[in-house]
């Protein structure tokens, strides 16, 4: 994985509006099955290239969840990072991402309150520079007065 910043925590009390940090992954047949091992879903989509060719998508695609996982590893690992607590997430797709693609995953800072420790966070992921997921993260932060 490629990212911008170490990994660790940023606290409350340093997180600023327009933050961003992000990820590059590329998606791997491993990583499918092994999503699909994990998650228990095996929807031939996903598994299966005869089955997903004949299919809107006219071949194999990964899970959307998994995508969306990576946006949890940007928020888990770097913003704010260790000792996040995930309070909600949307997700809408835009498109799917194939065995092979490079997906760039980031967040970016968009709201917080200080005194109830909640970011919140726009997000997205991108394969080529065109988005295939977008979405909104709701986070308790850590804090060096409480952690």
């Amino acid at each position: 994985m490629l990212d911008n910043l170490p990994r660790g925590t940023i606290c409350i009390e340093d997180i600023e509006m327009g933050m961003t940090r992000y990820l590059r992954k590329q998606v791997t047949d491993q990583d499918i099955e092994m999503f699909a091992e994990v998650s228990t879903d095996r929807n031939p989509v996903h598994l299966d290239d005869d089955y997903a060719q004949d299919t809107i998508f006219e071949g194999r695609i990964a899970h959307g969840m998994l995508t969306a996982g990576l946006i949890s590893a940007v928020i888990g690992e770097q913003l704010p990072g260790h000792g996040t607590v995930y309070m909600g997430q949307t997700l809408k797709f835009l498109a799917p991402v194939r065995p092979g693609d490079m997906v760039y995953a980031e967040v970016k800072v968009i709201d917080i309150d200080h005194a109830k420790r909640r970011v919140t966070l726009e997000c997205h992921c991108a394969v080529d520079g065109k988005k295939v997921l977008i979405g909104e993260a709701k986070v308790l932060a850590p804090s060096r007065k409480f952690d």
